[in-house]
C-alpha cells in the first residue's frame, strides 16, 4: 500500500464532520493573537501571494475565515472570452459525460445522477454533456464565479461525507465527489443548462452563496430550494465561496461543450478562458 492509498484509507473511520466543524470554530476566532498566528503561519506554509488581495495586510482581517475568503484586487483576474474558469486551482479532469458518468481519476468514475443529488430528472439535461473539475488548493483564491451568465433555477443541498478532495483521495475513494457533502446549483443560460456543484471536504467548515448566505452545514437530508423570482448572475460575478478549500464540478448540457484548453492537471485561474463554445466566435 503506497502513501496515497494509506492517506485515503485512514479517512474512513475519522469523525469527519466533527473535525471540520471544530476547525470551522477555530477559523472564526477573533482573538487577535490567535487569528494573526493562524493567518501568518498559513501564508508561510502555503506561500500565499497577498499582493493580489484587495487587503494585503494579513493582520487587518478579523478572523482566519475572512482572510481565507479574501477579495482580490479588481484587476487581479481578467475575464476571458467565451466560457471561463469559475475558480483558481488545478483543472484535474474534464471531458464528455458518457453513459451518465464522469471521470474522477484514472480508473475511477462516478454517477452524474448521484452527483446532482440522486434526481434522475435533474441529471437528464446533462447526459451526453460535458464536465470540468477544478480543485482549489489551500493557497488559492476561494471565491467561485460564474463561467457564463445564468439565471438560477434551483439549489439543492446534498448531505454526505467529508473526505479530503486532493489527488490522493480522488485516486482511491470511489465516487468521491458524489459521496461528499455538496451544494448543487442549476442555472439556465443562453447555451443551455449549467450545473455548478460546490463540493465540501475535510475541514471545509461551510459553503456560502451570494443569494442565500451560508448554506452548509444543514441536516442529514437532501433539501431543494426553487426560485420563482429570477436571480441572474453575470459571467465573472461571484456566486459562492468556500470557508476552507475544496472542489467545483461544472456540468454543461448536451447542446454545448468545452473547447480545447490546457491539459488535465494544469493550474487554472478564475476568469481564464476554457475554450470557445461551439457556435461562438
Amino acid at each position: 500500500m503506497d502513501r496515497q492509498e494509506l492517506f485515503a484509507r485512514i479517512q474512513y473511520p475519522l469523525p469527519q464532520h466533527a473535525i471540520s466543524r471544530l476547525i470551522g470554530q477555530l477559523a472564526e476566532c477573533r482573538i487577535t493573537a490567535v487569528k494573526n498566528l493562524l493567518i501568518r503561519r498559513f501564508i508561510e506554509i502555503y506561500g500565499v501571494d497577498m499582493s493580489q488581495a484587495r487587503q494585503p495586510d494579513a493582520g487587518a482581517y478579523a478572523c482566519f475565515n475572512d482572510f481565507f475568503t479574501r477579495e482580490l484586487k479588481p484587476d487581479a483576474r481578467p475575464i476571458g472570452e467565451s466560457l471561463v474558469s469559475p475558480a483558481d486551482g488545478v483543472l484535474s479532469r474534464y471531458g464528455r459525460i458518457e453513459h451518465g458518468t464522469l471521470i474522477q481519476a484514472k480508473g475511477q468514475t462516478y454517477s452524474l445522477s448521484a452527483l446532482l443529488g440522486g434526481d434522475i430528472s435533474r441529471a437528464a439535461p446533462f447526459r451526453q454533456g460535458s464536465f470540468a473539475t477544478v480543485y482549489l488548493a489551500p493557497k488559492d483564491y476561494h471565491r467561485v464565479h460564474m463561467p457564463m451568465t445564468g439565471t438560477l433555477r434551483e439549489m439543492t443541498y446534498v448531505p454526505g461525507r467529508l473526505f479530503s478532495v486532493n489527488s490522493a483521495t480522488a485516486n482511491y475513494v470511489p465516487g468521491l465527489f458524489a459521496r461528499n457533502e455538496r451544494l448543487v446549483c442549476i442555472f439556465d443560460t443562453e447555451r443551455g443548462p449549467l450545473a455548478m456543484v460546490l463540493v465540501g471536504a475535510m475541514i471545509v467548515a461551510a459553503i456560502e452563496t451570494t443569494w442565500a448566505g451560508q448554506v452548509t452545514p444543514l441536516s442529514g437530508r437532501v433539501q431543494t430550494t426553487r426560485f420563482d423570482e429570477p436571480i441572474v448572475i453575470e459571467k465573472g460575478q461571484e456566486m459562492g465561496r468556500f470557508k476552507l478549500g475544496s472542489t467545483v464540478v461544472m456540468c454543461l448540457g448536451r447542446e454545448t461543450a468545452f473547447g480545447d484548453f490546457d491539459p488535465e492537471g494544469s493550474p487554472i485561474s478564475m476568469g481564464q478562458s476554457m475554450g470557445a463554445l461551439p457556435g461562438t466566435v
